[in-house]
């Protein structure tokens, strides 16, 4: 379905040829750099960005909504235990799933806009607050309440490391969380929309882009990509570390991207805010990104393959502190509300979406073996 159109959004769009995207009518990094999380928040539920007041009645009405309800907190600790090993994102549609049962919500089709907006936000409000609770009781440590005094950025980082971040590192993770809002009609977000046409509920459909977004080839990629730099370990050997992965016929994580065919604006703000915070972990990134491009530019002429949101992504989380278990649920922190705007927007909608397939198999009808 690459490059089909399946309806109209007024939520944003990308623009791969020219390294551009936006939410709304704004352009989204110039909003990451100059905006709240709250602020953009607001922009794609309401269309517009808020005034003083509106802003300030906005955050107070969130402040509620990010505690966790007793009958989801009875239950995390279970789920954080639960596997062999640690799956944050299986654990938020586990605990979205009971929440949405707990509170009654009710199908899309069956609740008019007010109820549709009041459930939207409960479920952004609660989920950095659910995963950052899942991580800490899976490392045996008690979840913490958040704090109405601190933003939607600093909140995710006091709730997952238990320390009151300072301005730098709340405003690098505030650019990443809004860089990250929404991208067009990605794997995820068309998911949420394919279940909200159905009429279902926000959870249902919330549940479904989880599951879509956890796939490597989509979301799950910023731990993987600085994982690249570990094995890579020193400049000498990206030659051929890049080499041998490309013989190989695998991937390289943090390089590439479906749309983009020039450098992804998200990674080249995340770039200058990596090198902002400095360290020999940001000189090594750099040197890496640039020789990688080099090489593949090399090997796979024509193809303009650059680093992509998830590259630098990784270094700035590093740099501020978070857990790369926690690196992918940062990512689903923020595109949350991208989801939940879409959902609603196509709830608004009233026809199904049902694409058709074409059909490749043995011509029928054959006869049925006795």
């Amino acid at each position: 379905m690459r490059n089909v159109v399946v309806t109209e959004t007024g939520l944003g769009d990308v623009r791969g040829d020219e390294g551009f995207y936006h939410y709304r009518q704004y352009s989204a990094i110039d909003l990451a750099r100059k905006k709240t999380v709250e602020d953009v928040w607001f922009l794609m539920f309401e269309g517009r960005l808020p005034s003083d007041d509106e802003r300030e009645q906005f955050v107070a009405e969130l402040a509620p909504l990010r505690v966790l309800p007793s009958e989801v907190r009875e239950v995390l600790p279970a789920v954080a235990a639960a596997g062999a090993t640690f799956n944050p994102l299986a654990g938020l549609r586990t605990a979205l799933s009971l929440l949405a049962a707990a509170r009654g919500l009710p199908p899309l089709w069956d609740a008019d806009p007010v109820r549709r907006t009041a459930d939207a936000m409960l479920v952004c409000a609660v989920t950095p607050t659910i995963l950052a609770a899942l991580y800490r009781l899976r490392q045996g440590e008690e979840p913490l309440e958040p704090r109405a005094d601190l933003t939607a950025a600093a909140n995710w980082l006091y709730l997952v490391t238990g320390r009151e971040p300072d301005a730098v590192q709340a405003r690098a993770i505030e650019h990443y969380l809004i860089a990250t809002i929404d991208h067009g009609f990605n794997a995820s977000t068309f998911t949420a929309r394919v279940i909200a046409s159905t009429g279902a509920d926000v959870v249902s459909a919330v549940a479904g882009a989880i599951g879509a977004f956890s796939g490597p080839l989509h979301g799950g990629a910023p731990d993987r990509a600085l994982a690249s730099l570990d094995e890579i370990g020193t400049p000498d050997r990206i030659d051929e570390w890049v080499r041998a992965k490309v013989t190989a016929g695998d991937r390289i994580m943090g390089f590439g991207h479906a749309v983009y065919r020039t450098e992804d604006p998200r990674s080249l703000m995340l770039r200058d805010i990596a090198v902002d915070l400095g360290g020999d972990l940001v000189d090594f990134a750099t040197t890496v990104e640039g020789r990688i491009v080099e090489v593949l530019a090399e090997l796979k002429p024509g193809r303009n393959l650059y680093a992509n949101v998830e590259f630098y992504a990784g270094v700035v989380m590093e740099l501020c502190g978070l857990p790369r278990l926690m690196f992918t649920p940062t990512f689903a922190v923020s595109r949350v509300i991208g989801w939940t705007a879409n959902i609603l927007e196509q709830a608004a909608e009233s026809k199904i979406i049902r694409p058709a397939a074409r059909y490749i198999g043995e011509p029928p009808p054959a006869p049925v073996p006795t």
